[in-house]
């Protein structure tokens, strides 16, 4: 999708070199892709402590 946006230079010119990118879009997708990784963990590691598992998972693997 083409998409016009306003993003400071200056920013941009980091991304490119922390991800040693070579184009302005492989950098901004590799941002994006790893903003979206780290909200996901974020999102796990607030589960931390909600969740509950059983030792049993080879009788329910066998169950279904």
């Amino acid at each position: 999708m083409k998409t016009t946006l306003d993003i400071p230079e200056n920013l941009v010119k980091k991304t490119m070199k922390l991800s040693k990118s070579k184009t302005k879009t492989k950098a901004i997708i590799i941002a994006m892709e790893e903003y979206i990784r780290r909200k996901k963990l974020e999102g796990i590691i607030r589960m931390e402590g909600k969740l509950q598992f059983s030792n049993d998972w080879e009788k329910a693997r066998h169950a279904r």
